[in-house]
């Protein structure tokens, strides 16, 4: 786990940054030649099958992404470092854009294809579930008022919602679908011409750079979000700190009560009078 923490420093780092952002943008240029030029058009699907070399990369980087969510949410619970509940939120917020994307360009897809925006496919319906267990784990953390009770919470969640990655790729296996079976993932050699393999490898890989370089850039809002909560609490601290200062103590001993709250003044013999009570006069008779 130290040496987790060790690379994720020094690839969260400004250098590690620029780095990550220079590869990214080579690696989706190259991504764009192989996938609108070197790669021919489907057979059948024609060019609307080009939709595939950003569609499987996104939904590649979902599960990629809801890994980390459970990798980090375990390491949380196991060490109770605030860093592992930082990437978690980090790799969730990634993860959720491009599940969404994956489901906006399946929709594209399955248009032409299939006659319809949306069907009710196992494939579709367990990705929308895990667009929702991780919109859930999103919208949890803006529910707990205390950072430690949120990060275990959420932590909770991104491990129990992995459970659903696994289903969603085993669904087109599992269940009669409209989605085709996997291409690439899948017992035996993959079933795809090798210059459409090569295209969408290199955008997964493309794909995968862009999301390190997500992470990095909300790893760095999330350390700034956390000092600006810390300085805010700090200043809030020491303001009711200073609009709470006790009374110093008398030379003589206790501090004197309070004054106008009821309580008698001394008399010149240095005696308290006794309280008058209503109804009865100074004098008993």
């Amino acid at each position: 786990m130290k040496f987790a923490e060790r690379g994720m420093a020094a690839v969260t780092g400004r250098r590690g940054e620029r780095l990550l952002a220079l590869a990214t943008v080579l690696g989706l240029g190259v991504s764009a030649v192989l996938s609108l030029v070197v790669a021919p058009p489907d057979a059948e699907q024609g060019q609307v099958q080009r939709l595939m070399y950003v569609h499987v990369p996104a939904a590649w980087l979902a599960y990629l992404a809801f890994g980390v969510v459970f990798v980090a949410s375990v390491a949380y619970l196991k060490s109770g470092k605030t860093r592992w509940d930082r990437l978690g939120v980090a790799s969730a917020e990634v993860g959720v854009l491009f599940t969404s994307l994956t489901i906006v360009l399946g929709a594209l897809w399955g248009k032409p294809v299939w006659g319809t925006w949306w069907t009710w496919d196992p494939r579709l319906t367990t990705t929308a579930v895990l667009l929702l267990i991780y919109l859930g784990y999103l919208a949890l953390r803006q529910m707990a008022d205390n950072p430690a009770r949120r990060a275990r919470w959420s932590a909770v969640v991104g491990v129990v919602g992995f459970v659903d990655v696994p289903i969603v790729h085993m669904s087109v296996t599992w269940w009669r679908s409209l989605h085709q079976a996997p291409t690439v993932l899948r017992p035996g050699a993959p079933t795809i011409a090798g210059s459409m393999l090569a295209a969408l490898l290199v955008g997964v890989v493309a794909f995968t750079i862009l999301y390190a370089y997500l992470i990095t850039l909300r790893l760095r809002v999330g350390r700034l979000e956390d000092r600006v909560a810390s300085q805010a609490l700090s200043a809030r601290i020491s303001q009711r700190t200073r609009g709470a200062v006790p009374p110093a103590p008398t030379p003589d001993g206790p501090v004197p009560p309070l004054a106008g709250a009821g309580a008698p003044e001394p008399a010149a013999n240095g005696k308290v009078p006794p309280l008058a009570v209503p109804g009865r006069s100074g004098a008993d008779g």
